[in-house]
């Protein structure tokens, strides 16, 4: 019997050839992932990512085999973060530790203030989803890698 990591791990290989199109949510998780990862790798490091839909709910979650467990769940919440606020979880950490009237959202349950997660827009502007990424070096790391990943989607005229 396969383990759920497992089957994460074959989505994920699945995804490397996979190309972005309009079929379906779960195709351009899969691209999303397989270009957080890449990013990532060119930096020199391994990560988890996950990609939730425009609802929150976790369309992928994996993680390469050194990276620690707790980064899946890291990652989700960066991706769940920056879908629920709209916007970059870097800058909204950054905004929440110099402005205190916005430091209150890290107590919120499920956010989580780490560079890593990054929102996608579908063709008509509207927040589609979002990607996070953990255990690529540092928030910074992060953040470039899931910017990466959301830039390499198809423009939209």
């Amino acid at each position: 019997m396969r383990s759920p990591f497992t089957a994460l791990l074959i989505t994920a290989a699945l995804a490397a050839n996979a190309e972005p199109a309009a079929d379906g949510p779960v195709t351009t998780a899969e691209h999303l992932a397989h270009a957080a990862r890449a990013a990532c790798r060119a930096l020199g490091r391994e990560v988890a990512v996950a990609v939730v839909d425009a609802s929150g709910q976790t369309l992928l979650m994996s993680r390469a085999a050194g990276v620690g467990p707790h980064n899946l769940e890291a990652a989700r919440r960066k991706a769940y973060t920056a879908l629920s606020t709209r916007q970059p979880t870097l800058a909204l950490g950054r905004q929440a530790r110099s402005q205190p009237d916005t430091a209150a959202l890290q107590y919120l349950p499920e956010l989580l203030l780490l560079g890593g997660g990054v929102p996608w827009r579908d063709a008509s502007g509207d927040v589609a989803g979002a990607v996070g990424v953990a255990g690529g070096g540092g928030p910074e790391n992060d953040d470039a890698c899931a910017r990466a990943a959301v830039e390499s989607l198809p423009r939209h005229p």
